[in-house]
């Protein structure tokens, strides 16, 4: 089942907040990726909520407080981050078991990996634990691949498995 992820601008706005109260608009932009006007339009929200209030420093620099509802909500949005991500890292390690155990009863002893990223790790970590040794995906027309699409795990088995188990028999 795929997960959404529950980082939302409000969380990164509000810490980058808490680490630097003068930051400006276009530094928050620049820092998340983000066009200005969504930084903006998510900062707006925040302070038309009372998360943040803004005391006039000079004509054009702002200092931005996190009022106390504001630390609130930041903490409550850095907790339901963190479950996303404990989640998450439950959910792929069930998944690569699976995956590996099907592979090892199919008479395999090593995978490869398409994907990068922090739920490639996983897997190979899974497979380090159950002693399937991961090969470089170059090869990978031989042996099993284990794809990483989204939060999902697909395995693909070698189209000629079969074949070559019968042939080699």
């Amino acid at each position: 089942m795929p997960l959404h992820s529950p980082f939302p601008r409000e969380l990164q706005i509000l810490e980058q907040i808490e680490a630097n109260p003068n930051v400006t608009q276009a530094n928050l932009a620049e820092e998340l990726g983000v066009a200005i006007g969504t930084v903006n339009f998510v900062v707006k929200r925040l302070i038309h909520k009372g998360y943040i209030r803004i005391k006039q420093l000079e004509r054009r620099r702002l200092k931005y407080i996190i009022t106390p509802t504001g630390i609130a909500l930041r903490t409550k949005l850095a907790t339901d981050s963190l479950n996303y991500s404990m989640r998450l890292y439950r959910e792929t390690r069930e998944q690569a078991k699976q995956l590996v155990r099907q592979v090892t009863r199919q008479g395999y002893t090593a995978l490869s990996i398409q994907g990068e990223g922090e739920l490639a790790d996983v897997v190979r970590l899974t497979c380090l634990e159950m002693s399937i040794e991961v090969k470089p995906s170059s090869e990978h027309n031989r042996r099993p691949v284990i794809s990483i699409v989204g939060t999902v795990l697909k395995l693909d088995l070698p189209p000629t498995s079969e074949k070559q188990l019968q042939t080699e028999a």
